[in-house]
């Protein structure tokens, strides 16, 4: 019968029309940001008169985001279409995608006769020993997730696309690490320190960093939704274009931290350390300020 049917939910992303289901969206991916929307509990922007709800992203791609929620499908494409992809992939949190395109580059790599320093099996007898340390090496693209790797020394290595999620990395040293793109999605990053290191467009939403050291990282486009910051250290971060929706800064230090563009929706930023950041171009709609120091901040 009709009314069986799974509700039709019609989509414009980015100028690009598609047509799926409610089901579609939410089945395969249920930790997505997809999922999340059309959960039901949350409002969406819908066109009143032809009933398309509009996504501000790129809709070449998104093509491809509804066959891996229709098909479990990775299309084959160019290494620089995939990291396209990659950043969609991050964008909806569709941690499954991320997995598999990872997966294709790396067997792509192997195929191309390229590979990493060390291998997740070469890591996973590492950690077996008492003090580890992959300082400087280059483990870009690597699956580390759901391994334990609590006080182990990054510093100084390359770990561009490394998936970390839902790794213990509790008290792991990353300084001056580059980690551009990679994946920390509900990681536990308590402690950690992160000093100078680059985070640009890093996925850590969900991940628990209280009292993590993230002073002078570059943390431009990365997705800090519902994260733990409670007393980070975010001195001179860059956190321009960041995404903190829902993100739980109390007692953070943001001193001189840059939030240009930042969204902080919903933000717990009570008794954060603010003093003379510049907030005028930060979207704090929601967010809790309660016993923040503000003195000299621009708003």
């Amino acid at each position: 019968m009709l009314s069986d049917m799974p509700p039709i939910v019609l989509l414009n992303v980015g100028g690009k029309k598609f047509c799926t289901t409610v089901d579609t969206l939410t089945q395969r991916e249920p930790d997505s940001m997809l999922a999340a929307m059309f959960s039901g509990r949350h409002t969406i922007n819908q066109d009143s008169e032809k009933g398309y709800v509009f996504v501000d992203r790129d809709g070449e791609h998104f093509r491809h985001v509804l066959n891996w929620l229709r098909d479990g499908v990775v299309p084959k494409l160019k290494d620089s279409e995939y990291s396209e992809l990659l950043r969609e992939a991050e964008y909806y949190q569709l941690l499954g995608f991320i997995e598999g395109i990872n997966a294709a580059l790396n067997k792509r790599k192997e195929d191309d006769g390229f590979s990493n320093e060390l291998t997740r099996a070469d890591i996973i007898k590492c950690i077996q020993s008492e003090r580890v340390r992959f300082r400087g090496l280059n483990l870009c693209g690597i699956d580390l997730s759901k391994l334990d790797l609590s006080c182990v020394d990054f510093s100084h290595a390359s770990l561009r696309d490394v998936f970390f999620s839902r790794a213990d990395l509790h008290c792991a040293k990353f300084k001056d690490v580059d980690a551009e793109g990679s994946i920390f999605h509900n990681a536990i990053l308590r402690e950690c320190d992160f000093t100078g290191a680059n985070l640009r467009g890093a996925l850590l939403a969900g991940a628990n960093l209280q009292s993590a050291n993230l002073q002078d990282a570059c943390l431009i486009d990365c997705s800090f939704c519902g994260a733990e910051l409670r007393t980070a250290h975010l001195q001179t971060a860059d956190l321009t274009n960041c995404n903190l929706e829902g993100a739980n800064l109390e007692g953070a230090n943001l001193k001189g931290a840059k939030l240009t563009n930042a969204n902080l929706k919903g933000a717990n930023l009570q008794r954060a350390y603010l003093r003379d950041v510049d907030l005028r171009a930060t979207d704090l709609e929601g967010a809790k300020l309660d016993g923040a120091n503000l003195l000299g901040a621009i708003r």
